[in-house]
């Protein structure tokens, strides 16, 4: 080991503890006891990764040497000095000719990325190599070089070298540690993965229960490490995410997706990217790759050199032992192990082996062996099956998730697949024949297990049959009019409440154990069914042993013999005691409606008889001094909704004409009589001479006090025939409407709330000088109010209408309720006043 002698300068300048020189003047502090041992750990760990570092550089170099002497056919000393020259001819460094000499050598995956890099770039090969036939002492031998061309800035054959030397080191520092998953992921993150940006990897195995096991990790904290190094099946991680997809996954963020895994704890943002490593379709775990911050979307060239990594990872875990290719049918000891257990087995098992092609990838399964209990779904012998492809044997299997799918994935996954009642459709002469089986797949090693059961028809429709006996609570019966025997099935046993090793009971026997009132039909039945070899069914009540009464349908059909002589009788018992008391409960419920709608009817009767008693729908129109009075009344269209609409026009003794409208909330019988006690309750009041607004007053207080939990609107007026003025109030209800000279107007909407709200509320009242053939329009809302507008819409289309709506008053009234857009069914009232 040689080292530079220093300058004379340097020389008298002391070290610091970790080997570097102080810099500039100022006066350093004498370092601790504590941080002189700092100091010389961290020397010591630079040094072991410098070494680590030069030990894979070496490794590649070493290999790219072993290349040429085989080529050139020379020495290792005369390769050695080829590479050198080499190296100054096309200005590369010692790693980078290696790297691409190797690539160039192997034509494997890794030289793939390679060339997809040079192509996507446009660069040249680091430096070309092509060897002669000369073998030197020293000299070229035929060598050739070319090197790559560097763009300004961008230098894209530095990063093609830099791919290579990265993938290289790695693949190098892999082979040197093929036994230690853990080197193998320190030497990956060291080499390959620490360049672009990741700060861990995490290597782990699947495990046949479905389980995943740390093999190997770089980067995490030893305590993180020991947290994870077993991850029970079932759990969603970032590496069950690759394992159960198959493919590369990339995650921008931890965080975001919210799947636990290894380190989450020291990046909670960091990016991730999992890949399945495996050979020969067959998946041995997952490469997990930790960035410290959140990863943006990476290129296919990155993804191609991740799925690079994690097939150089793949090799130390692999534990199957290798193959010859000459001996393509050769049985591995596990497959013959496989062969032997599935020989054992009480259930049809296939062993199935995998098949690659000339890459290395899964192309189909050979059947290895078929069990001595195997049953093919189409019936051809064993014989026939026995060595062939899968998929030239079933070929429907490679249907979309068809069986192929299936195994294919236990094979890759190691996890386990069973499931019940699957079919299963293969060819006989081009035609599809499908059956019906369970099917369970299992991974042994490098082969695969297949069982399936076929199931007979036969059993399955007896299955099917008790259960559908026990849903129907049927029980099923023959009996041997000859011998003598019965027979039940378990369901009739239950169904009489006996125990299974109960003798049981004959047809003869069955009014013992009848209600006696049923005693007549039974008698009828057994008739039937024994003399006059008719089927015949019966319903009795069946007292059971354990004091229980059940409803019980009897069916029987007589059995003849070749002679016609009754042989045996056979039937069924059913247990109809829910749809007997599901049938009482509902006669009892239609008798019980059919009284209410009786008494709701009547109910409704009166109601309308009441209503027409005062307010007939087409009243004679009442002639007053000074004015005549015209009411039109329209009923609800349903009876049931006979609601309290009510009008009242009557000469004070005064002189004054009161003319009131009003509507009492709600339907029937209620609001009938509550529009009775307010309308005369307004007629008695109105004799006192005072005004609308204190009338109004106090018939709020009848209707808060007197009638029970009633509410209502009005409008109250008094004309004075002499001076033609008409003094008004309302109380919640809709406005007046004023008819003059071709021109409609409402009164304004002055204020007052509905009779009935508060005991005590005052009431505004208003005057209006009314002129010789003003009309004026007295309604309630049935008349205009609609679903789908607002009052306000409805009350101009009154407005409106009302106004167009010449002629003598009689016409004006059925025209205004002939144009009526209200679509609520409501009651409806209107009073027309014509001013003489």
């Amino acid at each position: 080991m040689t080292a530079d002698t220093p300058r004379h300068d340097d020389a008298r300048r002391p070290e610091t503890p970790d080997g570097d020189r102080p810099t500039g003047g100022v006066p350093q502090q004498a370092p601790t006891r504590l941080g002189r041992l700092v100091a010389t750990v961290e020397r010591l760990r630079r040094e072991v990764l410098e070494a680590q570092a030069a030990a894979d550089g070496r490794a590649l170099a070493e290999l790219a040497k072993g290349i040429l002497i085989g080529q050139l056919n020379c020495t290792p000393a005369a390769a050695a000095r080829q590479l050198d020259v080499l190296c100054r001819e096309s200005g590369m460094s010692p790693l980078e000719l290696a790297a691409d000499i190797v690539n160039q050598a192997s034509r494997d995956h890794v030289s793939e990325i390679a060339a997809e890099f040079v192509e996507r770039t446009g660069t040249g090969a680091g430096a070309g190599t092509g060897t002669g036939t000369r073998a030197g002492t020293g000299t070229r031998a035929g060598t050739g070089t070319a090197a790559g061309t560097r763009a300004d800035g961008g230098d894209p054959a530095d990063r093609h070298s830099t791919v290579s030397v990265r993938l290289r080191t790695a693949e190098s520092g892999v082979l040197a540690v093929t036994a230690d998953t853990q080197a193998v992921a320190e030497s990956l993150l060291a080499n390959a993965l620490g360049p672009l940006g990741a700060v861990a990897v995490a290597v782990w195995t699947a495990v046949p229960d479905g389980s995943l096991a740390l093999a190997g990790h770089a980067g995490f904290p030893p305590r993180e490490a020991a947290r994870w190094r077993h991850v029970p099946p079932g759990v969603s991680t970032v590496a069950r995410l690759a394992l159960g997809e198959r493919r590369l996954v990339t995650l921008a963020g931890l965080d975001r997706e919210g799947l636990p895994s290894i380190g989450r704890a020291e990046w909670p943002g960091g990016g991730r990217m999992a890949v399945p490593t495996g050979t020969g379709g067959r998946i041995q775990g997952v490469l997990e790759i930790c960035w410290p911050r959140p990863l943006e979307p990476q290129s296919p060239r990155i993804e191609r050199q991740v799925e690079a990594l994690a097939e150089l990872c793949a090799r130390t875990m692999d534990a199957s032992p290798p193959r010859d290719p000459t001996a393509a049918d050769a049985v591995l000891p596990d497959v013959a192990e496989l062969i032997d257990l599935a020989e054992g087995l009480q259930d049809p098992a296939v062993v199935l082996t995998p098949v690659l092609d000339s890459e290395g990838r899964l192309a189909d399964f050979r059947i290895r062996h078929t069990g001595s209990r195997f049953v093919d779904p189409v019936g051809r012998p064993r014989g026939d099956v026995n060595g062939a492809l899968l998929l030239e044997a079933y070929p429907l299997a490679a249907g979309e998730s068809g069986l192929f799918d299936i195994i294919e994935r236990v094979h890759a996954t190691g996890e386990p697949f069973r499931a019940e009642r699957m079919s299963l459709t293969a060819l006989v002469d081009q035609i599809p024949l499908t059956s019906v089986a369970n099917i369970s797949v299992s991974r042994h090693g490098s082969a695969v297990l297949l069982i399936w059961r076929i199931q007979d028809e036969t059993a399955r429709l007896a299955n099917l049959l008790q259960h559908a006996q026990r849903l129907g609570r049927i029980g099923g019966f023959e009996e041997n009019l000859v011998t003598g025997e019965t027979t039940w099935n378990a369901q009739l046993y239950d169904l009489h409440g006996l125990p299974a090793t109960a003798p049981p009971v004959r047809l003869r026997e069955l009014p013992g154990y009848a209600h006696p009132d049923d005693s007549a039909a039974l008698s009828r039945f057994l008739r039937a069914v024994l003399r006059h070899r008719r089927p015949a069914s019966v319903n009795l009540r069946l007292r059971r042993p354990d004091g229980i009464t059940r409803h019980i349908r009897v069916v029987a059909e007589p059995v003849l013999d070749a002679d016609q002589r009754l042989h045996a009788v056979r039937g069924a018992y059913q247990d109809i005691s829910a749809q007997h008391w599901t049938e009482v409960a509902l006669a009892a419920t239609r008798d019980q409606l059919a009284h209410t709608e009786a008494e709701s009817a009547e109910r409704s009767r009166l109601a309308l008889q009441l209503q027409h008693a005062i307010m007939p729908p087409t009243p004679p129109a009442i002639e007053a001094p000074g004015l005549r009075v015209a009411v039109r009344y329209r009923p609800a269209e349903i009876e049931a909704l006979v609601g309290g609409d009510w009008y009242d026009t009557v000469v004070l003794p005064s002189g004054l004409i009161m003319l009131s409208v009003g509507d009492v909330a709600g339907h029937g019988i209620e609001a009938a009589t509550g529009m009775v006690v307010l309308r005369n309750a307004l007629r008695g009041l109105a004799v006192t001479g005072a005004g609308p607004a204190q009338l109004l007053s106090w018939l709020n207080t009848v209707t808060h006090h007197l009638a029970k939990h009633v509410t209502a609107t009005a409008v109250c007026g008094l004309f004075d025939p002499r001076t033609r003025v008409m003094r008004w109030a309302r109380a919640g209800h809709l406005p007046p409407v004023l008819v003059r000279r071709g021109q409609a107007e409402a009164f304004p909407l002055i204020e007052g709330l509905l009779l009935g709200a508060l005991p005590e509320v005052t009431y505004v009242e208003r005057e209006v000088q009314l002129e010789p053939d003003d009309t004026l329009l007295m309604y309630t809302d049935g008349l205009v109010e609609r679903r789908d507008s607002s009052v306000q819409e409805s009350l101009g289309h009154l407005v409106h209408a009302a106004a167009g709506a010449a002629g003598d008053l009689d016409g004006q009234l059925d025209r205004l309720l002939a144009e009526s857009r209200s679509d609520t069914d409501d009651d409806t009232c209107v009073i027309g006043i014509r001013v003489g």
